[in-house]
């Protein structure tokens, strides 16, 4: 395999060509920025949290991978991936995933202690979440800690500290990954029972379109929450309508629960939190 070849592949394992994980990653961290600032990042600030989202979601693509070595090849989505296809060592996958996640730390060292103490729980939050499929029912509310921890550390950056507003956003992260990554576990219900993997689309069986329109209901809930107690006006209200507008076209999407239609709820998710950014970004002006 030459150097290319081979940077193909390390771009693979790290998802570059799929932006989606890393947007869905970004848009929460948005959110706290904005809320953290008033309105007014620092633009220093803004771009360690733009660079270190690419690095430790990259980082945490690799993980997930090596921790599913021996599942991937049993799923047609994940056949293929280069861990699963033997095109990339498990040796290199965890350099790879040591490298990025040693530069996502030098990033935020010039930020205050603070930031530096939460990147601890952010990093082992990352590393275990591939694991918690083993034995945690509902794997994707984990997911939504892990990718909603960016929000406590703009905080801290921000302000030197983290209040109840910032628990508050990262619970409805929580709620909001638990709604597209249950879209996402319905692409693979079939290969994930035969695997013996949990999931929320299984642990929910029946009730899995329910659950998610439902996380939606409590995540947007929440972010109104959190919006009247900064005192935000009708534009961050009518993005959350206009996200609210867009988690009933996903029932439309996953009501029958097929695999190619769920998958586009997913990736959709991206316009969801895009609009609750910009009613936000719109609002602060």
């Amino acid at each position: 395999m030459t150097l290319i070849e081979r940077l193909e592949q390390y771009e693979k394992l790290m998802r570059l060509d799929k932006p989606i994980g890393i947007l869905l990653l970004l848009w929460p961290t948005l959110w706290g920025l904005w809320f953290a600032s008033a309105g007014h990042p620092s633009w220093w600030v803004m771009w360690i949290f733009l660079l270190g989202t690419v690095l430790m979601r990259s980082a945490g693509c690799v993980v997930n991978d090596y921790a599913d070595r021996d599942i991937d090849p049993h799923v047609s989505r994940t056949k293929h991936r280069p861990l699963a296809a033997g095109r990339i060592s498990s040796k290199e996958a965890l350099l790879l995933a040591a490298g990025l996640s040693i530069l996502a730390f030098l990033l935020i060292l010039p930020l205050n202690r603070l930031v530096i103490w939460l990147s601890i729980p952010a990093v082992a939050l990352a590393a275990s979440y591939p694991y918690t499929k083993r034995f945690f029912a509902i794997p994707q509310a984990y997911l939504g800690v892990a990718f909603g921890f960016g929000i406590p550390m703009v905080y801290a950056a921000t302000q030197g500290m983290v209040p109840v507003q910032a628990w508050w956003l990262l619970l409805a992260n929580v709620f909001w990954a638990v709604a597209y990554d249950t879209e996402y576990a319905m692409v693979d219900r079939a290969d994930d029972l035969k695997i013996g993997i949990k999931t929320s689309a299984i642990t929910f069986g029946r009730f899995d379109v329910a659950a998610v329109m439902l996380s939606y209901v409590i995540a947007l809930g929440l972010l109104a929450a959190v919006g009247w107690q900064y005192h935000r006006g009708a534009p961050f209200f009518l993005g959350l309508i206009v996200a609210g507008i867009i988690a009933g076209y996903h029932y439309y999407l996953i009501r029958d629960r097929d695999p190619a239609k769920c998958f586009r709820a997913f990736l959709h998710n991206n316009w969801l939190g895009a609009v609750v950014f910009l009613g936000l970004l719109i609002d602060y002006r």
